[in-house]
């Protein structure tokens, strides 16, 4: 045996008395595995265009361009690597039985397996090649992982560029493959209707980011229903690379950074001001890879700081100067302006206060934080403002983990610095994803090595 059990993580789980739940691990799927796969869902033709279009997918003809075209064009630089470098843990990634072994190691109970290949190809333009790609990665990942299912959950892929599809593949993955976690994308890049229809080229169109509950393309209700019948939360896994401010064309660093938070930040307003949260009070939302500092500052801009004297010895005239644009219309006057269409941008919301706001927020979503976050601990604020959600996710399976067995270890120097308690490390490494992922399901971890340990947690 070419590891061992003595990681400093496993020494960090020795010490604790209850399980951790990695919230998002990743494998990399084998692609000649895969292909085998895909060919059974959807046939050899597309097993051909997948294998023609994959390499095209990623690198968009970027590394065939002079950088004067590059420039010209705006082609974002791509992503040039997502693995790990180490040898044990790159064949860790790829190979489920070798995954399962090394749970120890890694000082984990119980993971949340997501994909890595799927997230390429979750937003794929094509239709047909988008819903047999999430088709074949989930029956690939169902039957691979399905003799480790006490200690490993696998996310299905469910594409959702129409509430439709993401039904059908939701409930496949669910009723018919056994899968207790559905992964999707938290936005669809859609042309702008009005230059869609002008447009001679229609690659050069225009386009907008739909975040699926506000001022959408289509009605989503469905699918949320559909989540909730299906006992699931939905867990959000996608960037916002090469949106306005990540669209460099040299430099996918500068793309990179912040990328999952600001996609994680409009899935979050839009489930909230679109009514989503109201409408459906039981479900349950995680976003993932972005940490939890962006919903901390999302929170904090509910409040309202005062501008003192200065602003107190204008006091009448700033009542009559509300606006800037325009700067001298009385508060009648707006609001009857505003009003001649029933303007109100929290009416779905469904809120009369920021405290029953901050509440819609803080119940009903989770976050992602990876090990080397030091701003999870902005989650257990000690000043009562706010006590958001983080999940432990330690990426392993990327290349952003160095050494997988030292994931546990690194997330607890958030204790060993005294930036979060015991009590705090508790909840972010095993009670909110016990909680997460029992919300609709209570039976979510009946069968695992866990399922005790998350009954006496959730009687707590």
């Amino acid at each position: 045996m070419a590891y061992s059990t003595d990681s400093k993580s496993a020494a960090v789980r020795a010490q604790l008395d209850h399980p951790v739940i990695d919230g998002d691990g990743h494998w990399l799927e084998p692609v000649p595995i895969f292909l085998d796969y895909l060919r059974e869902v959807a046939g050899p033709t597309v097993v051909e265009r997948f294998r023609k279009m994959a390499t095209a997918h990623i690198d968009r003809g970027w590394y065939d361009m002079t950088p004067a075209e590059r420039l010209d064009r705006r082609l974002t630089r791509p992503t040039w690597w997502g693995e790990p470098a180490s040898t044990l843990d790159r064949a860790t990634a790829m190979i489920p039985k070798l995954f399962y072994e090394r749970l120890d190691d890694f000082g984990i109970d119980f993971a949340m397996l997501y994909t890595s290949l799927g997230l390429f190809h979750i937003a794929n333009p094509d239709e047909e090649l988008r819903r047999a790609i999430a088709r074949a990665v989930n029956t690939m990942n169902a039957e691979m992982f399905r003799p480790y299912a006490h200690r490993i959950a696998p996310a299905a892929v469910v594409p959702v560029h129409t509430p439709q599809e993401a039904i059908e593949e939701a409930t496949y993955a669910v009723r018919e493959l056994g899968l207790k976690v559905i992964m999707i994308a938290n936005h669809v890049r859609r042309p702008v209707p009005a230059f869609a229809r002008q447009a001679a080229d229609p690659t050069q169109v225009r386009h907008f980011v739909d975040s699926l509950a506000y001022e959408s393309a289509y009605d989503y209700d469905p699918l949320w229903a559909k989540c909730v019948e299906l006992k699931v939360a939905v867990t959000a896994h996608s960037g916002s690379m090469g949106w306005m401010g990540r669209e460099s064309v040299n430099s996918f660093v500068f793309n990179h950074i912040g990328h999952f938070a600001a996609a994680s930040h409009a899935f979050a307003k839009a489930l909230i001001l679109g009514g989503v949260v109201h409408r459906f009070p039981m479900l349950r939302f995680a976003m993932l890879e972005g940490g939890v500092g962006w919903a901390c500052n999302l929170v904090t801009d509910l409040f309202t700081r005062f501008g003192g004297r200065v602003y107190e010895d204008k006091m009448d005239e700033l009542m009559g100067c509300l606006s800037l644009v325009p700067p001298f219309k009385s508060a009648e006057e707006m609001t009857e302006r505003e009003y001649r269409e029933q303007l109100d941008d929290f009416a779905a919301a469904h809120v009369g206060s920021a405290d029953e706001l901050r509440r819609q927020f803080t119940d009903h979503f989770y976050f992602g934080c990876e090990a080397d976050d030091p701003t999870t601990a902005w989650a257990f604020d000690r000043h009562g403002h706010h006590r958001l959600n983080p999940i432990f996710s330690s990426d392993v399976g990327h290349f952003d983990v160095t050494d997988m067995s030292e994931v546990l270890e690194e997330a607890h120097e958030l204790v060993e610095h005294g930036l979060i308690t015991m009590d705090d490390f508790r909840e972010f490494v095993f009670g909110n994803a016990a909680r997460l992922h029992t919300a609709l399901n209570p039976d979510f971890f009946k069968g695992t090595v866990v399922d005790s340990a998350v009954a006496k947690e959730l009687a707590r």
